[in-house]
């Protein structure tokens, strides 16, 4: 278990700046998710963290130790990757125990370590199969006890489950979240999905163009988004953003409102009106796209249960005043 600290990390290539500055100070047992789309560079951010990256600005701390010229090997981590990264011609159980032999620890030890992370992660019926014989949800638990064996002070996930089905997801984040609490390790964790972030997070990265857009605990980003990447990358379906002018607000500025903030009211009530184009009935609830004036597109998420207006409905939209959030052209929360 070990602290990390992040100060004003850069990282470049050649004249182009992929991570512009990044300043975190990570506590020991911590699990935090470094989230953002394709291209935003938290992969990057955790490769440097590895040592798989080199550090062209700022300090990376592992325990108050500064790690940035240190190799991977000398930095206790362990890395499992989005494509599991298993050697074909092995078993479940020489996979887990192969670092360890190239460490020259002794066997009995091995032996000893392979067996405690094949029961924690169920593994023990598999242990001499190989890699092709089982299903992927079983190669990624095998990755997952391969750096377990190790007993690092951090481990770093790289999109672990980008290739699993829906599912099967859902039951390895929580294996995921159960297995880091259990071992009390320090955790950083690259994904593009958000819900993931929610639900994984102690608190979140939230990567834009390189930048740490915003960095807290989930509940928090989702409720004071500071800036309309945010707002907008973070929520399911994506906040509403509709240009202040055709409410009256000063010019310049964009309300954001989240779909469950919004709901469907008569014509000539409520905020404004909104065209309905069709409606997504999802059982517990339903969600229905609109268009405004000024060709704003808003969607209304709202019980299951409510009655659903009719597509080429003319309907009044309300919300409180409260739940808005309002940006400036920067894009920075009022």
């Amino acid at each position: 278990m070990a602290t990390v600290s992040l100060e004003s990390l850069k990282k470049s290539y050649g004249k182009t700046e992929v991570i512009h500055g990044v300043d975190i100070e990570i506590s020991d047992g911590e699990f935090i998710v470094i989230v953002g789309p394709s291209g935003c560079g938290k992969s990057t951010l955790l490769r440097m963290v590895a040592g798989l990256e080199g550090v062209s600005e700022g300090e990376i701390r592992i325990d108050g130790q500064r790690v940035n010229e240190k190799e991977p090997m000398d930095r206790d981590i362990a890395m499992v990757f989005q494509n599991y990264a298993l050697y074909p011609h092995m078993s479940v159980e020489q996979n887990m125990a192969y670092g360890l032999k190239i460490a020259k620890m002794p066997k009995a030890e091995i032996n000893a370590r392979v067996a405690e992370a094949a029961e924690l992660l169920q593994l023990e019926p598999y242990l001499k199969r190989r890699p092709r014989q089982l299903s992927g949800g079983q190669r990624q638990r095998v990755a997952m006890g391969r750096a377990i064996v190790r007993r690092p002070s951090v481990f770093l996930f790289d999109e672990p489950l980008s290739n699993l089905d829906a599912k099967l997801r859902v039951q390895m984040r929580l294996e995921i979240k159960n297995l880091q609490r259990e071992l009390g390790v320090t955790a950083l964790y690259v994904t593009h999905d958000q819900v993931e972030a929610m639900t994984l997070a102690d608190r979140m990265i939230v990567m834009n163009e390189g930048v740490a857009d915003q960095i807290g605990a989930p509940l928090e980003v989702y409720a004071n988004p500071q800036t309309e990447f945010v707002a907008g990358f973070i929520g399911s379906p994506p906040t509403n953003f509709i240009e202040a002018e055709i409410l009256g607000a000063p010019a310049g500025t964009k309300i954001g409102i989240r779909p469950e903030h919004v709901a469907i009211a008569p014509v000539g009530q409520g905020r404004t009106t909104g065209l309905v184009l069709y409606a997504e009935p999802l059982g517990a609830e339903t969600l229905i796209h609109l268009t405004i004036a000024g060709g704003n597109a808003v969607t209304v998420r709202q019980d299951g249960a409510v009655a659903i207006p009719s597509e080429g409905e003319q309907v009044g939209l309300s919300w409180r005043e409260d739940d808005e959030m309002r940006f400036d052209a920067s894009g920075r929360r009022l």
